[in-house]
């Protein structure tokens, strides 16, 4: 088999996984085929620019092809992160004037030849100009298949590949930080020092167990208790950023609950800032589940206002309480709402059972209003309890801050590694999972071989996070992800 077109570095970026696929036919899927590949990376749609992106061997020659500059200079004899001003030509046709940007391998963000031509942004001309580029040689680009081949030429690890479609999808300023923040290794670096401190004592118990009549140095249990302790606790910390990762990635979702007529969509409305959900005296005016996404400081709230939740004979109404139940179910965050004015009913009391289990913050809404509720009652129930107007907006600050105490994101630091999608959690949870059995294998007197093979477990298991040693089916299922373009 020949060696791939591009630089990569066999067994530090995943590529030996894909090259041992290759006699199976495994290769043939992959990107790693020396082909020219083409898309549009920029958001289809009527602007100003659109960027067409070429990455490969031959990505110049395509460009080449397709563009000419002005003055005549070629653009294979343009150097590296430079640009200049010519036309796209169909043949003898002109069909744009556009900028043409070089970036030569490996200093380019797949590590190959890239060519990114920037043209006017109608839908039309960037279909036209991504046309010309397949007809002279280059394919259409999967999705993530730019940030893959930067993956797999290594340019940056899984982690960091993943934290490039977090920061497309970032949706306020905590989501956009965590994900420059891993983007630029914090994770990586994390996962590096407690890869670094195992494989050390691996290496030292591995040495001892296999060389006995050797002069080699004893191992001291207690510092390797000690070591392992200290890994432990690293990937706990590491750990239990998982949920506030999540959250700070996808928003919270986010259920407001209560009998009818308590101010849940008055409350919907405030925290929206306009009029989503319909606002009268009558009970049971929302028959369906109304659904928004707001941004409350750098977090989303998808907020869910759903019908209230009683007995009714109302056949469509019925339903929307079925829809309700539902979202309860999938929720981050529960908002139930009672009403200050009126003592407890029957179905406030279902609605505080059936709540017990869930992340609740309890909401007293008209406290603009004679009181009536027993409050008493209320805080028995729920930990988090807060007194509003969701008609003045009096009390919103202070439920601005329970939610964002209430879903742990109020003490998370975007700058530090923090774990954001269920297949970094279950690595390092199994990395965690394998360290505490070493740990335990130690106290318990086992032999050194009993030990080495869970610190093997875990080194694996963090390699894996990483993409060091991984199959092309979790690549392809990270990649999937992304859009095409990028």
């Amino acid at each position: 088999m020949q060696e791939p077109p591009f630089s990569c570095k066999i067994g530090d970026t995943g590529y030996d996984a894909f090259r041992e696929s290759c006699d199976s036919g495994g290769m043939e899927e992959c990107c790693v085929k020396g082909t020219t590949i083409a898309a549009i990376s920029t958001p289809v749609g009527s602007g100003g620019i659109g960027m067409i992106r070429i990455s490969g061997e031959e990505a110049i020659a395509v460009a080449e092809r397709v563009f000419h500059p002005y003055g005549g200079k070629e653009l294979d004899k343009q150097k590296g992160y430079t640009g200049c001003l010519g036309k796209i030509w169909d043949g003898d046709e002109p069909v744009d004037e556009a900028i043409a940007f070089v970036y030569r391998a490996p200093k380019s963000y797949t590590g190959e030849n890239v060519v990114e031509l920037s043209c006017h942004g109608g839908v039309y001309v960037m279909q036209r100009v991504l046309r010309l580029c397949l007809k002279h040689g280059a394919r259409p680009a999967e999705p993530g298949e730019f940030t893959k081949r930067a993956f797999l030429n290594g340019k940056m690890d899984l982690v960091q590949a993943e934290s490039v479609m977090q920061l497309i999808q970032a949706q306020g300023d905590a989501a956009m930080r965590a994900a420059l923040s891993t983007r630029d290794g914090a994770v990586s670096r994390e996962i590096e020092a407690v890869s670094d401190v195992l494989l050390e004592q691996a290496a030292h118990l591995a040495a001892w167990a296999d060389y006995p009549e050797e002069d080699l140095i004893p191992v001291d249990e207690t510092a390797l208790q000690a070591a392992l302790a200290q890994v432990e606790q690293r990937l706990q910390k590491l750990l239990a950023t998982c949920d506030g990762g999540r959250v700070v990635k996808e928003g919270v979702r986010t259920a407001i609950v209560g009998k009818p007529n308590v101010g849940k969509s008055t409350l919907m409305n405030l925290l929206a800032g306009e009029e989503k959900s319909i606002v009268t005296d009558i009970p049971g005016t929302t028959r369906d589940v109304v659904e928004d996404s707001v941004r409350m400081g750098d977090l989303v709230l998808h907020l869910y206002d759903t019908a209230g939740i009683r007995d009714t004979e109302d056949v469509i109404e019925q339903i929307g309480v079925e829809k309700a139940r539902n979202v309860l179910e999938s929720t981050d965050l529960v908002l139930a709402v009672f009403d200050s004015s009126q003592e407890l009913g029957t179905y406030d009391w279902e609605i505080m059972e059936t709540l017990r289990e869930k992340p609740v913050i309890a909401i007293v809404n008209k406290i603009d209003m004679p009181r009536q509720l027993d409050m008493d009652a209320i805080e028995q129930r729920f930990s988090d309890v807060v007194a509003l107007s969701a008609r003045s907006g009096d009390g919103m600050s202070r439920l601005e801050e329970r939610i964002r105490e209430k879903i742990h994101v109020d003490k998370l630091d975007a700058s530090q590694p923090i774990l954001s999608n269920e297949r970094q959690r279950a690595a390092v949870a199994a990395a965690l999972e394998s360290v505490t059995l070493a740990r335990g294998a130690l106290q318990g007197g086992m032999t050194y071989d009993a030990i080495n093979v869970e610190l093997d477990f875990a080194l694996e298991a963090l390699m894996e996070l990483v993409g060091k040693r991984v199959t092309d089916a979790v690549v392809d299922q990270v990649f999937h992800q992304f859009c095409v373009g990028k």
